[in-house]
Parts: structure tokens; sequence; C-alpha cells
């Protein structure tokens, strides 16, 4: 029994990436490894993680033999997509003459399927490489990937910074918004291309009082992005003044009896405006119940999550959120990326499954029937008009493509001091801790234009785009852009509103 307990602590250590003794020897995974579900193995690879299925099966386990592998479901053509913005990216790097000479990057992509447990077993797959047999020199090797792009989502996010900010190693989110992941202390290895909602709640309250809101309701998703983004938000209404009627809560997992209590709250509410700093996947369940009681006539304020979903406007049944205003991140043009997104097929990679899954998803069609609803791989991606192919909204999308960028010119920095150096080999690779050091002070700017740094907590100067949901002719609703709200300004100046330009609720000029 106790050899036993020892092999197992050793298997541990090994597993987080703490070193053990010559005298083990060799230790064996007692689980599947962790594989990619996307990958290019190049001189120097990038790790990422993204929800690209909605989530994870949950099972109940005996104990009495090995778990079996996680079964993701509902594939995200929103994630899949920025999954190949990644890719687009890391391609068009390596097809540059100025950035990484001589260097090609590769990418290693993880499915987090919306779990705080399988980001976590991803980061770790980052940090250790998925080989099935690990060896006491294994500790001394560089990690699998230089640096990781992801998560989605605050909460997954969280978790990975803590796993593996201890190592140096660098995580990089693109939506990972919660203002906790700017302490320093807890998170030392993070940074973001998407602002904090440090900022986010401070523009929405000085927005709710700029109107002249000053009683109102609230709804937030039970999770770090709710909970942190409404609590910032009561800060900052109590200082101008704003009075909040009832601060209800809701997760996609709630049963409906859940969702009335809370649909009854907004119902008996006084208040005529609602503040949602809601998950996109939150939101969902709300506004099918909303919709199935016919409540209208509400103002509906929103956060950067579901603020600029093309899949809630243009669903006809959600047309009470018509005079909606929110802050969104500004919008961006990538040169070449829808032509890169329809040029996916699963002929390029016919081992790959994930790629036959997409292409079932997205024509809504499948591999297995020979007949009437049957694939046949001949479809045109570039014939569809949907989230994936729409390139027309790349707010999050660009944030992906900027935290690529940001990883290559920190390595190019890091490589091109390197090379300057008497001492080095021309093939030496940096360490995780000389790429955390370098990105701290990398400063850029991309092909769009935007100049790109990170401040002392990692955070990205904070702007945002007003936006405004107005009717649109297929029975659907459009976003209209009426106002900017930036940080670098003098306070007096960041919010800038073009109220003629603002519908309201029940589409109404007032």
């Amino acid at each position: 029994m106790a050899k036993r307990t020892v092999s197992l602590q050793l298997l541990l250590l090994v597993v987080y990436g703490v070193c053990v003794p010559a005298s083990a020897q060799v230790c064996r995974l007692l689980s599947q490894p962790a594989l990619p579900l996307l990958s290019a193995e190049r001189d120097i690879n990038i790790g990422a993680i993204f929800s690209i299925h909605i989530s994870a099966l949950l099972k109940m386990y005996p104990f009495t033999t090995k778990p079996e592998p996680t079964t993701c479901v509902s594939l995200s053509l929103r994630e899949f997509k920025f999954a190949q913005t990644l890719i687009f990216a890391i391609e068009e790097i390596n097809n540059s003459t100025q950035l990484l000479p001589g260097i090609s990057l590769g990418y290693k992509i993880y499915d987090s399927c919306g779990s705080i447990a399988q980001a976590i077993f991803s980061g770790m797959a980052l940090m250790n490489g998925y080989e099935e047999t690990l060896s006491d020199t294994s500790c001394s090797r560089p990690p699998a990937v230089h640096a990781i792009v992801g998560e989605s989502n605050s909460s997954p996010t969280i978790a990975l910074a803590s796993v593996v900010g201890p190592f140096s190693l660098p995580v990089i989110s693109h939506f990972a918004t919660c203002a906790c992941l700017s302490n320093r202390k807890r998170y030392p290895s993070f940074f973001r291309t998407i602002p904090s909602d440090f900022y986010q709640s401070r523009a929405l309250a000085q927005l709710v009082k700029h109107f002249g809101w000053t009683w109102v309701g609230t709804v937030r998703s039970r999770s770090d992005y709710g909970n942190n983004g409404i609590a910032a938000f009561e800060e900052a209404a109590k200082k101008e003044g704003i009075c909040i009627e009832y601060s209800e809560t809701i997760l996609r997992t709630d049963p409906q009896e859940q969702l009335l209590k809370t649909l009854e709250v907004i119902k008996k509410g006084t208040a005529r405006v609602v503040l949602a700093f809601v998950a996109l996947r939150d939101f969902f369940p709300l506004v099918n119940v909303i919709a199935q009681h016919n409540i209208t006539g509400l103002q509906w304020v929103g956060s950067e999550s579901w603020i600029t979903s093309r899949t809630v406007a243009e669903t006809k049944e959600y047309s009470f959120l018509s005079g909606a205003v929110g802050f969104a991140i500004a919008n961006a043009k990538l040169v070449g990326l829808r032509e890169f997104l329809v040029n996916v097929h699963p002929d390029q990679e016919p081992k790959i499954e994930l790629l036959k899954e997409f292409w079932e998803t997205a024509f809504q069609c499948s591999f297995r029937n020979s007949g009437s609803g049957g694939c046949t791989g001949s479809e045109r991606l570039a014939e569809l008009q949907n989230e994936y192919t729409d390139v027309s909204e790349l707010r999050i999308a660009n944030k992906v493509y900027t935290a690529v960028y940001a990883v290559a010119h920190t390595l190019h920095n890091v490589l091109k001091d390197f090379r300057s150096s008497t001492n080095s080999s021309k093939r030496e690779r940096p360490t995780p801790q000389k790429v955390l050091e370098y990105m701290r002070n990398v400063r850029f700017t991309v092909k769009t234009g935007e100049e790109i740094f990170f401040d002392g907590s990692g955070d990205p100067v904070a702007r945002y785009d007003l936006v405004n949901w107005q009717p649109a002719g297929n029975g659907g609703l459009q976003f209209k852009h009426v106002g900017v709200y930036d940080s670098s300004l003098a306070s007096e100046q960041r919010l800038q509103v073009n109220q003629e330009h603002v519908l309201w609720a029940g589409n109404s000029g007032q």
C-alpha cells in the first residue's frame, strides 16, 4: 500500500510539472492523454483553448473502472470561427518576411467544452505535452507551447491562469473580461486583448446616468463574469445616484421554474430599464421565456457578451429587444479572413472528425446518411449566411487575431535579442519566463491601425462602441453605432453619444 502511495505522489508531481527524483525513472499516465483537436507542429508552437463545443456531458463515475474521455456536444460556430481565425493569423505570420523571419509558428488547439475541468486538463497538456510515458528528464524540457491563447469565458480562464501562472507560461485571452483577472498577485502571467469589465461596468453606469434613468433592475449570470460585473456596476451606480430595484441571477442550466421566478420579478418590477450583464449562453434561456410570455415595453441595456450577437438579433421572436443599447468591442476588418474561412473543408484533413462535425453543423446534414439530409461534401460555405461565414462583425474574432500577433511580436523581440547576444546559440529557444518578461513590454500596431500594448495588470486600453438595436428589413434587428467610450480620455470626455440616432424600446424616438 505504501509503495502505491509513493507511486501516486510521484505521478502527480510529474503531471503538475514538478521534477521527481532520478530514482523514480519512469511514470505512466493513468488516463488517456489529452490530445489537441487541431494542430500543426512547427519551430515554435502556440497553444489555444476555445469552447468549441457548448457543453460537456456530465457522467456519474462508479470508481471501479477508468473514466471514459469526456463527451462534448453542440458545436459552436462562433468558437470554431475563433479557432480558424487563430490559424489564419498564424499562417499570415508564417508568410511574413518581417515578423519572425526564418521561424515558423505552429499551433495546438484544445476544446474546453465550456467546462472548467476541461480547461485545466487542456492547460496541463499544453504545458507538459501528451506523451503517455514521463521520465525524470520530462521536467527539464521546455513546455509544449510558449504561450496559450484563451479561454473564451472568465471562469475557465481564471482556472487556467491559476494553474499555469506559477510556471510563468503566458496566457492571453480574447474574451475573458472579469476585472478579477487584473490581480497580478493571483494571475502573474495573464494578459488579454479585450478590456476588463472594470471599465465596462463604470461605462454602463455613466450611460444609464446620461439617459437620466435612476431606477433600474439588473439581471446577471451566476458566474465570475456576471457577479463581478454587476458588483462593479452597483458600486459605480451608487456614486451616480442610480437606484437598483432588483438584482436577479441566471445560469443556462437553471430549471424552467427558476427562470419563471426571474421572469415574475421582472414583470412585477416597476423599473422599465433592465441591465443584463449576462453571458450569451445564459441569455438564450431567459429571452426564450420572455418571448413565450410576450413581455414587451422594457428598455434593455446589455453587456458586450450578447449586445452584438447576430444569432439573438436576427431571431424574429426576440424583436422585443428592439431599442436595446450597450457597449461592444470595436469592430474591425480582417482582409482575407472570409476567403480563408470558406475554404475550410473536411477533405483537407480527412482524419480530423471535428471538420466533419463542423460541416454537418453548418449545413444541417449528416455524412452518415446517403439519401435526403446527407452531406455530400460538395456543399459550398461561400453560399452560406451564418455566424461562421459572416465577417461584418469581427469584434471578438479580431481580439483572437490580435492575441496571436501579441505572442508573435513578443517571440520576435526575444529571438532578436538572442541573435544579437554573442553567447547565444542560433537555435536557442526562449523559456516561458523570458517570453513573459518580454510580453509585459510588447508594443506594436496591427494591420487595422490599432496600437497594442498592456498595462501593469496585463490589460489593454478600454475602448468600446455604443450600439443600438434597431429594426431591420427582414424582421430581425440590426446594430447601429451611436457612440463611443474611451477610457484613455479625461473622465468627462470618455462617453460620447449621438442621441438623435438612438431608437428606444417600442421603436420610440424618445
